[in-house]
Formats: C-alpha cells, structure tokens, sequence
C-alpha cells in the first residue's frame, strides 16, 4: 500500500472536502483519502490507482489538482 499527497485548488468548506472524498473514494484502489483543508493537501493511500484517475475524480467534484 501507498500513500500520494495532491494539492486541491478551491476547497473552502467542509461540502468541499466531502465532495472531494467522496468522487475520490470510488478510484479503484483506493482505499483511504485525508483532506487538509487549510492547506489543500490530499492524502490519498491504496494501491493500483494512478495520478490521472485521482484528477479526474477531483474534476468531477469541481475541483483542480495543482501540478507543479
């Protein structure tokens, strides 16, 4: 199991951090997801999911994922 840290752009309530969790947790493999909402962080732990299926699932929470 692993554990990736993403930074979210445009969370700013506790409905954002649920909608968040929420389209994430259905990524297959993953199987745990903490949200740091002050600082933006994602913490996402699993196996077998990738970077671009987790930015997806924020999309689809109205969400973007920084990249650097």
């Amino acid at each position: 199991m692993s554990d990736r840290i993403y930074t979210v752009e445009g969370m700013t309530c506790g409905h954002c951090v649920a909608s968040v969790t929420e389209e994430i947790t259905e990524v297959a493999g993953v199987t745990g997801v903490q949200v740091d909402l002050p600082t933006g962080r994602v913490t996402v732990s699993g196996d077998g999911f990738g970077d671009e299926a987790v930015a997806k699932a924020v999309a689809e929470a109205g969400y973007t994922v920084v990249t650097s």
